[in-house]
């Protein structure tokens, strides 16, 4: 706020609110009419309880042309700011039910390609070669634990140093740390890859510049995102998290569950260097429970 006035704690219902209330109830009833309806009564009550000067209100409109500016094919600014608010895993929790057994899911992120190339089991997806060494092994399973052969699994991480490929286009090869894989007649799947490390949400942008305005944390535990589609099921997004991170109870996101925690076993190989083993299954969901 440019001053020190206390918003109004009792908002009335003002006349344009109600005429346009009232326009919207005259059309054809649809769940758009509705939803808009919905959305502008609340946006009125909001106005009419901040009571924001003209500048303010230019200023808000500036953030919201600001989060446009920055999303593009590669960075997705609205996402992001939907993660940060809490908006985006709301959502998933509301329709995202599963039952017993299945894996949580959990939000896509900013940084989601769906252009990543088909690779082949047992593949490296790190293309420069960066960071310790980590070897993933896992299943899609249904939630009997029964395996679910030819699973489309897409893969996606940050770096050691918590950077996207997508975040740094001039310096990470295309598609580092990024790759579709298709499972075998058991569900079974593995790659290679590095041991991604933790990071703050990138605070260049509208979005980052606003949390870190408000105090809040941008961290975000290390974790893989993985993409599961099979036919017949739901498909599954979600994050596999690092077990010994020590941003694990502040994920910028609210992505972290106990059932996405996971152990990234580190072991000495002969030659001493050090790598990461990583065990996992990604059991779905199939559509008569998920619609149940």
């Amino acid at each position: 706020m440019d001053d020190c006035r206390e918003p109004s704690r009792d908002p009335a219902p003002n006349g344009i609110g109600q005429d346009l209330q009232r326009r919207l109830a005259a059309v054809a009833p649809s769940r758009l009419g509705a939803s808009v309806a919905l959305i502008a009564r609340q946006l009125h009550l909001l106005v009419a309880e901040l009571h924001p000067t003209t500048g303010e209100f230019r200023q808000a409109l500036g953030f919201l042309t600001d989060v446009g500016h920055h999303t593009d094919h590669r960075r997705q600014e609205w996402v992001l700011l939907a993660d940060v608010l809490g908006v985006s895993a709301l959502v998933e929790e509301m329709n995202a039910h599963r039952p017993q057994g299945a894996t949580p899911n959990t939000v896509t992120g900013p940084f989601y390609r769906a252009d990543a190339p088909e690779l082949p089991l047992g593949s490296d997806l790190s293309r420069d070669g960066k960071g310790e060494r980590l070897r993933v092994s896992g299943q899609v399973t249904d939630t009997r634990g029964r395996g679910l052969p030819g699973a489309v699994i897409e893969v996606w991480h940050a770096n050691a140093a918590g950077i996207y490929e997508n975040q740094q286009p001039d310096c990470q090869p295309e598609f580092n740390l990024r790759g579709k894989l298709r499972a075998d007649g058991k569900g079974r799947f593995t790659f290679l890859s590095v041991k991604p490390g933790g990071y703050a949400l990138p605070s260049d942008g509208p979005v980052g510049r606003l949390m870190a305005a408000l105090g809040c944390p941008l961290d975000r535990p290390a974790h893989i995102h993985f993409r599961v589609t099979v036919p017949g099921h739901q498909t599954l997004t979600t994050h596999i998290f690092d077990r010994a991170d020590p941003a694990i109870g502040r994920d910028a996101v609210f992505g972290v569950r106990p059932a996405l925690l996971a152990d990234f076993r580190a072991i000495r190989t002969e030659a001493g260097t050090r790598e990461h083993l990583l065990d996992l299954k990604l059991a779905l969901c199939p559509l008569r429970q998920a619609e149940s």
